[in-house]
């Protein structure tokens, strides 16, 4: 997967949940219940693809968020908002350069629809991890 998408390492954003969810006092969500990838299983890379995409979606909006956060919740960077932070170099063009790689990727019409549909879970799932976490 790192041969496709460069950096994939540096969006990781995992750690930055776990620690804002810390910062908050709220448990810890169930992120390894019914994972869609587990360790040590072939990985189905359009789905992956997809995931990808959502997550990355989400950092390039967190400019927003965090604004947002902010101002209406008194959170920060430093926070409960850690994971919402830019990345180290200009968040648009880390986003760009993400979907310049993606858009490198050789896929079937049928692969391309799987990578919607992973990305269309990712977001279900993480809206259901919202809605577990925060009622």
């Amino acid at each position: 997967m790192d041969a496709l998408l460069p950096n994939l390492e540096g969006r990781r954003r995992l750690d930055l949940i776990e620690t804002d969810l810390a910062d908050l006092s709220v448990k810890t969500l169930a992120f390894d219940t019914a994972p869609a990838f587990a360790i040590g299983a072939a990985v189905d890379l359009p789905a992956a693809l997809g995931w990808l995409y959502a997550a990355e979606g989400s950092n390039m909006g967190a400019a927003f968020m965090l604004k947002w956060a902010k101002e209406k919740l008194g959170l920060s960077e430093e926070f409960g908002a850690g994971h919402l932070a830019g990345a180290p170099e200009v968040r648009g063009l880390h986003g760009h350069s993400f979907t310049a790689s993606l858009d490198e990727v050789a896929l079937s019409d049928d692969n391309e629809a799987c990578v919607i549909a992973g990305a269309e879970t990712a977001f279900r799932r993480v809206q259901a991890l919202l809605d577990e976490a925060f009622g």
